[in-house]
C-alpha cells in the first residue's frame, strides 16, 4: 500500500531523515519506534507532503507522491492524526467530527462515520455537543483519532497517541487503535512509549537520528538487546 524509497527531507539545513525506506502493507500495524527528535514525526509529515523531499521518493499503491500538493493526499484515504491532538478547541465534538468528514470520501459515508466513531468511543458520543476544548486529554485524544476516521481512510497515520495521557487511558487508547486495525483500516504508529507500542504492531521500524537502524516483527524486536538495553531498561 505505502512505500517510501531512500527518502531525505531537511528543516532548513538541518537533516531530519537520511535515506529511510520502508512499507505498509494492507491491513498491517507498523510502529515507527523511537526517542524524542529521532525523525519519527518528520516522517509522518513526510507522507502527508507537509515536509518536502530532498531524495527519494513515497509511493502509494505505486503513484509517487512527490509532486503531490498536500491538500490532495487525504483524498487518497491518508488521515494524518497530529500529536497534540490539534482540536478546534471553541467548536463542538461533533463539528470537529464533521470537519474529518468535508472531502467526498467522507461525506459519502458521513453517517457509517458516525456510527464508528460513537461505537468506538462513546463518550464522544455523550458529549457532542460539548466544546472540545473543554474534554479531558484523553477525550480530546479520542476525538483526534476520531476525526482522522470521519475520513474513511485506507491508512490511519497516529503521531505519538500516549503523549500525555495517564496509564489507564493508555491502554484505553491503544484497545481502540487495535480495535480500527481490526476494522481493516491499515496503521502507521509512531511511538515513544515502546513497550505499550511493541505489544500492538505486526512490525515495527526503530529510527535515530533521521535513520532506520533497525526492523522487524514486534516479537523480533522486543527480544532484541539493542532495543532491551535502550528503550526497555533491561
Amino acid at each position: 500500500m505505502l512505500s517510501i524509497d531512500d527518502i531525505t527531507a531537511s528543516y532548513g539545513k538541518a537533516l531530519a531523515l537520511q535515506g529511510v525506506s520502508l512499507k505498509v502493507e494492507e491491513r498491517e500495524f507498523v510502529g515507527i519506534i523511537g526517542g524524542n527528535r529521532a525523525g519519527k514525526s518528520t516522517l509522518l509529515r513526510a507522507i502527508s507532503r507537509l515536509v518536502p523531499l530532498k531524495k527519494g521518493e513515497i509511493f502509494w499503491e505505486d503513484r509517487p507522491l512527490s509532486q503531490w500538493p498536500a491538500f490532495r493526499v487525504p483524498a487518497l484515504g491518508i488521515a494524518h492524526v497530529p500529536e497534540g491532538r490539534q482540536v478546534f478547541p471553541k467548536m463542538t465534538v461533533e463539528e470537529n467530527l464533521i470537519l474529518g468528514a468535508v472531502l467526498p470520501r467522507g461525506r459519502a459515508q458521513r453517517a457509517a462515520g458516525f456510527e464508528m466513531v460513537y461505537n468506538l468511543f462513546p463518550r464522544l458520543k455523550e458529549r457532542k455537543d460539548q466544546l472540545a476544548g473543554t474534554l479531558s486529554g484523553g477525550e480530546q485524544q479520542m476525538l483526534a483519532i476520531g476525526r482522522g476516521l470521519m475520513l474513511q481512510p485506507r491508512l490511519l497515520m497516529l503521531d505519538e497517541p500516549s503523549l500525555g495521557l495517564a496509564p489507564v487511558l493508555v491502554d484505553e487508547t491503544y484497545d481502540r487503535v487495535r480495535r480500527i486495525r481490526g476494522l481493516g483500516v491499515s496503521v502507521l504508529l509512531v511511538e515513544q512509549n515502546i513497550l505499550m507500542a511493541l505489544g500492538s504492531i505486526d512490525r515495527g521500524y526503530v529510527i535515530e537520528n533521521g535513520r532506520i537502524v533497525l526492523s522487524g516483527s514486534a516479537d523480533e524486536l522486543s527480544r532484541n538487546p539493542e532495543i532491551k538495553a535502550a528503550y526497555l531498561g533491561l
